[in-house]
């Protein structure tokens, strides 16, 4: 008697095609989740520097030019958050260093006395210059530098 073959079934010969298919696909979708997160995280940083920086200019604006416990109020305002600097910084590595102040008395050539259809007005500037932006997954999105962001007011005084 001549034996019989089993033929395989059409299960076996498809056995590990998901596993490989899973394995093809998942690569890249840990990339662009990576990569959404770390861009999230960028915005997230950027929006951030760029409120404290509209306060630091917003705490400028209402005060006299020339004072300089006002200029290292809004440096702190700008760095942590709060005006004597006894926070943490809003993001990290931002330093005291990175920020620029200008006012009628620091900046007299560029904020004094600019003339407007209806007189003239005194304004003041806050900015963040080159903040490092490091980023946790380098081999997605690179560690990169923002721009600068720097907000202008006119002075209330």
């Amino acid at each position: 008697m001549i034996p019989l073959r089993r033929r395989p079934s059409p299960r076996s010969r498809t056995r590990g095609v998901a596993t490989v298919e899973l394995a093809l696909l998942l690569t890249p979708l840990i990339v662009m989740a990576f990569g959404t997160t770390e861009l999230g995280r960028a915005i997230y940083s950027y929006n951030t520097l760029d409120k404290t920086v509209r306060d630091a200019a917003r705490h400028l604006s209402q005060h006299g030019p020339g004072d300089a416990t006002v200029a290292a109020e809004a440096r702190c305002l700008a760095v942590t958050g709060t005006t004597d600097c006894s926070a943490a910084a809003v993001v990290p590595g931002l330093t005291v260093a990175m920020v620029t102040i200008c006012d009628a008395s620091l900046c007299p050539g560029t904020h004094a006395n600019q003339l407007t259809g209806l007189g003239s007005v005194n304004l003041v500037t806050a900015g963040i210059l080159n903040y490092p932006f490091n980023s946790v997954v380098g081999f997605v999105i690179p560690s990169m530098n923002f721009n600068n962001i720097s907000v202008t007011l006119r002075a209330q005084l």
